[in-house]
């Protein structure tokens, strides 16, 4: 990785303040709720920097946090669940090795506003459930899609899980555990693949930085998470989501029209 990372015009030490705090809020966020951190960050770090270069950091930084919550509650994953989204994840990279797609900033911030409210419209007649036959394949393939374009896949992850029998500290777990392979994966898309455009490159410093607070963010938030029953752990959860996706929504839709 390069020592280049983010606009000229915005000075290193305030990007550096921005990102280091993000990181330790998000990652905080993402312990008690599964996922909303990771859509928070990926907002701030596309409002700062160039797509490829956000895609990188937000998969560097939400590996380190995604792998921690993974291993702080790894007696609880759902291995099963996990098999059947790998194998939906390699699917969906060998077709974006193909492809090829970059999205542009305002597509990925439109799609990201647009994914909660997918969830949310999905008719209860496809009754998606993570333990049925074949849906971990499908969650897979369609949330390691939505990380190589808009970065994160929460919501859509969410449907998959919601009427699953798991408790709270499982469907953490299993979350993390899927996300952990996601995150990984993208960070090779736009690392490897995606190297030679613009604005991929990331500053080792930010990165390691941010991987360490996140860390810190994902432990501090166990003790949270142990205070909450599932009820109101889902319930916070969806409306987060669904006010981050109107930030989205409005956000990319101002890029789109400035354009």
């Amino acid at each position: 990785m390069a020592a280049r990372l983010g606009r000229a015009a915005m000075p290193f030490l305030l990007l550096f303040s921005i990102l280091a705090v993000a990181a330790l809020v998000t990652s905080f966020i993402s312990g008690i709720l599964g996922m909303a951190g990771g859509m928070i960050l990926m907002g701030i770090l596309l409002a700062v920097l160039p797509v490829p270069a956000a895609m990188m950091l937000h998969g560097i930084t939400q590996l380190a946090s995604n792998a921690w919550r993974a291993w702080l509650w790894r007696t609880s994953v759902d291995w099963r669940v996990f098999r059947g989204y790998a194998y939906g994840t390699i699917v969906a990279l060998a077709f974006f090795v193909a492809v090829q797609i970059l999205v542009s900033k305002p597509a990925a911030l439109i799609i990201l506003g647009l994914t909660p409210f997918v969830g949310l419209a999905l008719p209860e007649s496809l009754k998606l459930n993570v333990e049925r036959r074949g849906h971990s394949f499908a969650c897979g393939l369609i949330c390691q899609g939505l990380n190589l374009t808009a970065g994160v896949s929460g919501p859509i992850l969410d449907v998959f899980f919601v009427r699953s029998a798991m408790g709270r500290h499982a469907v953490v777990a299993t979350k993390a555990l899927t996300q952990s392979l996601s995150h990984t994966v993208k960070i090779a898309y736009f690392g490897g693949i995606a190297a030679t455009a613009a604005g991929s490159n990331v500053h080792v410093g930010i990165a390691a930085t941010m991987v360490v607070l996140a860390f810190v963010g994902t432990t501090l938030s166990r003790s949270v998470l142990e205070k909450m029953n599932d009820t109101s752990f889902r319930l916070w959860t969806k409306w987060t989501v669904l006010s981050l996706g109107v930030v989205y929504l409005a956000s990319g839709a101002l890029l789109l029209a400035e354009a």
